[in-house]
């Protein structure tokens, strides 16, 4: 589990993400990276995540995934 933490204004409006610095350095590996080379990084990380999230899943059949899609 991350944590994460969101900053918010006085209205209750979230302005700003805090992220553990551990997680930024595996997005943004270099201190001058642009903000093209850190949106591919970004995105590259969440897929991966996703990934590794998809693989502690167990597989369905043929049949659980067709019934799963129409609910």
């Amino acid at each position: 589990m991350i944590d994460i933490e969101y900053l918010t204004d006085k209205s209750g409006k979230t302005k700003a993400v805090v992220i553990p610095i551990d997680v930024w350095k595996k997005m943004v590996p270099s201190e001058n990276a642009s903000i093209n080379e850190l949106s591919e990084n970004m995105e590259e990380y969440c897929l991966n995540k996703a990934i590794d999230e998809a693989k502690k899943s167990p597989l369905l059949s043929r049949e659980e995934a067709l019934k799963f899609l129409k609910e």
